[in-house]
């Protein structure tokens, strides 16, 4: 089991930037990947960004040079997200993948982009 806090969300303006932390507090080196989804409102869970245990990052194509992802530790990640826009406006979740496979989530953390 693999306990995960997010935080970092809020209200943002258009075009501006805010910073999504997620924090394990248990069982983090069985840690073998870090994921960042989204849920939109009225949406589907959509993939934001992945991060493995040795710091190597994917996006998702319409994310990428906007959002940066990366380790601040084994314990700890960092999303950068930057040039906002309404669209961006999601509950953001963080989900670990350990060695065995197995996914844990969040609670989530809502960012709202508007002015």
């Amino acid at each position: 089991q693999v306990r995960l806090v997010e935080s970092g969300g809020g209200l943002v303006q258009p075009g501006g930037s805010l910073t999504l932390s997620c924090s394990a507090s248990t069982n983090i080196f069985s840690i073998d990947m870090w994921n960042w989804y989204r849920q939109p409102p009225g949406r589907q869970r959509e993939f934001v960004a992945q991060i493995t245990k040795k710091g190597v990052a994917t996006y998702a194509d319409s994310l990428q040079g906007r959002f940066s992802l990366s380790l601040r530790s084994r314990a700890t990640v960092v999303l950068e997200m930057h040039n906002l826009v309404p669209e961006d406006t999601a509950v953001y979740y963080c989900s670990v993948t350990d060695r065995d496979s197995k996914d844990f989530w969040g609670q989530g953390t809502q960012v709202t982009v508007s002015s």
